[in-house]
């Protein structure tokens, strides 16, 4: 299995971008992790970017596609922005989400998993098939019928989360699959609140079906982001992989 993997992130409105991105392929897979940072006078990055390395350095350690290592994952990176909490008062409040995606490129097997409200969606056929559920008070209010859906995007509340890394407690992480059967044409988008809250699922469908690569599909969703984010846009930060049977394998990052 061949993946594509292209890469957006903009600090949008505000003076520094405190979401971090990354992916490492080898030992038969790929795997990729995009995180959104918080807690002011620049400890957001420092959490993002520290749960990007750590995610990334378990991978590389242990390059297993499972739930389980995936949980590892972020359960190490939470231990280690707790960690950094203690060490530099500065970074005492400091916190971050996190999504991960692993493919077994030899299997065609895809896991992922996330912390708090930077969302994974999987495609197929240019149709949402699969998605995470953000760890979001409105997340709850609309599972319980409280809320509409559109809740997630519209309401002020949006933003309070009951789960981050470096949270209160152990790492509260959800595996929203493993062991997916990955097919040719199958279509990634991992991204944060900045992002997905100006780009709803509709529109990230018929941008895909638009899009001649992965790169392009990102372009044509960004217009929107930015058009509707306005002069307060938060940072925004998305990472697309697209699957395809071609022989051999490998991973490729446009130019």
């Amino acid at each position: 299995m061949q993946l594509e993997i292209s890469v957006l992130t903009d600090a949008g409105g505000r003076p520094r971008n405190e979401d971090a991105y990354g992916f490492w392929s080898g030992g038969g897979g790929c795997f990729c992790v995009v995180s959104d940072g918080a807690g002011g006078h620049g400890a957001g990055d420092v959490a993002s970017k520290l749960a990007v390395r750590v995610v990334l350095t378990t991978f590389q350690d242990d390059p297993q596609c499972s739930g389980e290592a995936i949980v590892r994952a972020l359960s190490n990176a939470h231990r280690a922005i707790v960690a950094e909490q203690c060490q530099d008062g500065g970074h005492a409040g400091m916190r971050a989400t996190a999504t991960v995606l692993a493919i077994d490129t030899a299997r065609h097997l895809a896991a992922w998993g996330h912390v708090g409200d930077t969302r994974l969606y999987c495609f197929r056929g240019h149709k949402v098939v699969a998605q995470t559920k953000d760890h979001s008070v409105v997340q709850r209010l609309v599972d319980a019928g409280v809320l509409k859906p559109a809740a997630t995007r519209e309401s002020a509340e949006r933003s309070r989360l009951f789960a981050a890394l470096g949270h209160d407690g152990e790492s509260a992480a959800d595996v929203g699959a493993s062991d997916f059967r990955v097919e040719g044409g199958d279509a990634f988008l991992l991204c944060t609140d900045g992002f997905w809250e100006y780009v709803d699922e509709a529109a990230m469908e018929s941008a895909l079906a638009k899009a001649a690569s992965a790169a392009d599909w990102l372009r044509l969703m960004e217009d929107p982001v930015r058009r509707r984010g306005g002069e307060e846009q938060d940072n925004f930060s998305a990472l697309a992989v697209w699957c395809s049977d071609l022989e051999g394998g490998g991973t490729t990052l446009p130019g």
